[in-house]
């Protein structure tokens, strides 16, 4: 081609293309504004660590602390919490506690072996003050209760009180005389007349003046189940009457789920008697009669082992004395209280829980305050509070003086009995007390929490008057 057409093409060239093949300053630009960016990002980091490096040690040690808290709130050293649901029942494994980083069972039982071979001993080695005790009746109280003069007093003190012709009229005077520790002491301590009420057949009461060892328990009212005991050893099946406590609406409320007592008066293990004539409209005052009155019950036992309807007894009886009264040289044994230990403060969680009405519990702790009740967390070296749901203990003139005491406490103000408990631990000084812990308690029961409502007395009463 010639030259001179060479030299006459054009090639046309874009603003697009000039700016694309020229060297541009931008992005050197761009590229050190991020560095700059870069470089004062690190150094407030800098400045942040030094300013905040104690609290940033403080964090991993904090996050562990708090690991190592949910993980001993889920192993407790006193073992697991009770278990409140059916899964509970029919369990006999060992409850446990950490003893100095090592699992350790709560109550150190005997081998059935060693059980079976067990002999009773022959009796307390404790010295006890107290070797009589003269119960008050209507028969020798008589010309105290009975005269003319006394008797509009009487009528007006039932009135204001919950003593009645079960309990006797306990006066103020006298409730002082019963804290006094004699070689004979003279107290009311329930079944004061035979018009009184708690009524139980000829029948069964030959068959409770044949118990030398006896497991109790009680539901009124329909109140709860009825868990057979388990865990015993043969040898202590023909040693041990285990008595449950009805009333009739209870009886009426088992047997329409099925539970039907037999030609022998029992369900399974347990001998039921079926108490009439009950003398309190609170249940839960009825209830403290068996629970607390097993020698009126009882004469020729020797020893007892109360147990709350809401549980089930899952150790051997006399693997029970042995370790709790015979090893510790001891005639009475309750557990200690797992949430508190000042009587005040307990009282204080009686109102908030509606247990009992605030009006109810001052008038007791005043009466308390009144007669110098400390304000202690431990008495006579022990525990101050107690949980009385088991009861374990020899029925001794010693630990009868003790319940007949605390059970006109707990008819004369709240039927809180551990609001009780501790004064009438002060007042008596009773030896021989053995305080377990609250482990240990749940080692003796498998927890099944209540099953149903009690039904008042005074309900029962109405529905059976209607019906007439």
């Amino acid at each position: 081609m010639p030259s001179s057409t060479i030299r006459s093409i054009s090639i046309t060239v874009s603003d697009d293309d000039a700016a694309a093949g020229a060297p541009s300053t931008a992005p050197r630009r761009a590229r050190a504004a991020r560095r700059k960016a870069a470089r004062g990002l690190g150094q407030r980091a800098v400045r942040l660590v030094a300013r905040w490096w104690p609290v940033l040690l403080l964090l991993p040690a904090v996050a562990l602390l708090l690991f190592e808290a949910s993980r001993l709130r889920g192993a407790s050293p006193d073992g697991p919490p009770p278990h409140v649901s059916s899964s509970s029942l029919g369990r006999l494994d060992p409850t446990t506690r950490l003893v100095h980083g090592v699992r350790e069972p709560c109550l150190k039982f005997l081998s059935p072996r060693s059980i079976e071979d067990l002999v009773f001993p022959g009796g307390t080695k404790l010295d006890s003050v107290v070797k009589r005790i003269i119960y008050k009746s209507d028969d020798n109280d008589y010309d105290t209760y009975h005269s003319e003069a006394n008797s509009t007093y009487l009528l007006q003190h039932a009135e204001a009180t919950r003593f009645n012709l079960f309990t006797g009229f306990q006066t103020l005077p006298e409730r002082e005389e019963s804290f006094k520790v004699n070689e004979t002491v003279n107290v009311h301590c329930g079944f004061y007349s035979d018009n009184g009420g708690f009524k139980i057949s000829d029948i069964d009461m030959r068959y409770m003046r044949s118990c030398k060892v006896v497991v109790s328990t009680c539901a009124f009212g329909g109140g709860d189940d009825l868990y057979q005991p388990i865990g015993m050893v043969n040898s202590s099946i023909g040693k041990v009457c285990y008595v449950a406590f009805w009333d009739e609406v209870t009886l009426s409320t088992q047997e329409s789920e099925g539970k039907v007592v037999d030609g022998n008066g029992m369900i399974g293990r347990w001998h039921i008697i079926v108490v009439r004539s009950l003398p309190f409209v609170d249940q839960r005052l009825n209830g403290k009669i068996p629970k607390m009155l097993t020698h009126r019950l009882f004469p020729e036992a020797r020893y007892s082992i109360w147990v709350d309807s809401k549980y089930q007894f899952r150790r051997d009886p006399i693997g029970v004395l042995e370790a709790l009264l015979w090893r510790t040289n001891s005639t009475f044994a309750i557990s200690e209280h797992g949430a508190r230990s000042n009587i005040y403060d307990e009282g204080k969680a009686i109102v908030q829980k509606h247990k009992a009405t605030p009006e109810e519990v001052e008038v007791q702790l005043t009466q308390y305050r009144k007669d110098g009740m400390p304000d202690e967390k431990r008495l006579h070296g022990l525990k101050a509070l107690s949980e009385a749901s088991v009861i374990v203990r020899e029925l001794a003139p010693v630990t009868n003086h003790f319940m007949c005491a605390w059970f006109n406490e707990v008819v004369r103000f709240t039927s809180r009995d551990q609001l009780s408990f501790p004064y009438v631990l002060w007042r008596l000084n009773m030896p021989g007390i053995n305080m377990f812990t609250v482990c240990t308690r749940r080692d003796l029961v498998n927890s099944l929490g209540h099953t149903r409502k009690v039904k008042p007395l005074l309900t029962q009463t109405n529905s059976e008057s209607s019906a007439m």
